[in-house]
């Protein structure tokens, strides 16, 4: 019991330390730009148009809503938030030390760092059984929600990162355009999102793709093939979202269609 009400504070304490270094990046700014104007500077394809990156106030309003739930005397002990374990810190830490190194331009390193993020993410998802068994009302809108849409945008934020490397590098590309390789990226996250939708009916990771995939096609309307491809993605994204949920249905909520307490 004792160690159930450790890491429920740990919990709360790691999600306020990033959410306090991470309103201080965009006040200040650090390095005396803002994460989206870092961004800006790479002519990076997948880079969705600014306006996309507000999903983060919804993030973490999500992710507040998680740490009270899970530090509720009622929680101390659901099988689980105890598989989840401390890997919720870990992720917070991953998401303070891409900030940071984001900020500083050390972009390789950063590319480390979501990718710890976004394999911590993956693990604590799995774990939770999204999509898998059936939980109450509270604990999918508190639990298991708010992390579908974390892992959904950090699946976006990942390759994104990737591509800015590269940009860093001044990488060729194999011969290949930008262009070409946005339209291979998209193709990939959207088989990604289709594989998550199928196997799991996440409306919610796949609503976060849908959202992306169009503010990939705004913000690169002047880029005919990036745009087509980025609002063809986002359609087979919904349509997939649809089928997934269906599917879920049919299968009585869950693949293994049980009640967990």
């Amino acid at each position: 019991m004792r160690k159930d009400i450790v890491r429920q504070w740990v919990n709360v304490l790691a999600l306020v330390v990033t959410f306090v270094i991470n309103s201080l990046a965009a006040a200040l700014p650090l390095g005396g730009l803002t994460t989206g104007e870092i961004s800006d500077l790479f002519p990076v394809y997948f880079t969705p148009a600014n306006y996309v990156f507000r999903i983060w106030f919804l993030i973490y309003a999500a992710l507040f809503g998680f740490i009270v739930y899970q530090a509720l005397p009622s929680q101390r002990e659901n099988p689980r938030l105890r598989r989840v374990g401390y890997l919720f810190v870990l992720s917070a830490l991953a998401n303070t030390v891409w900030l940071l190194l984001w900020h500083f331009w050390r972009f390789p390193l950063s590319l480390v760092a979501m990718i710890v993020l976004l394999l911590t993410l993956i693990v604590i998802y799995l774990r939770l059984g999204i999509g898998r068994t059936r939980v109450s009302t509270a604990e999918t809108w508190l639990v298991r929600v708010p992390f579908s849409i974390y892992l959904g945008w950090i699946t976006v934020a990942t390759i994104a990162n990737a591509t800015t490397v590269l940009q860093y590098f001044n990488w060729s590309g194999w011969g290949l355009s930008p262009q070409v390789w946005t339209v291979i990226m998209l193709a990939a996250a959207t088989v990604i999102g289709a594989l998550v939708s199928l196997r799991r009916g996440d409306a919610a990771y796949m609503l976060v793709l849908v959202w992306a995939f169009a503010g990939i096609a705004v913000k690169h309307a002047a880029t005919p093939v990036v745009a087509i491809a980025a609002w063809v993605a986002a359609a087979l994204a919904a349509v997939m979202l649809v089928v997934g949920v269906l599917l879920k249905r049919a299968r009585g909520g869950g693949r293994e269609a049980r009640s967990e307490a």
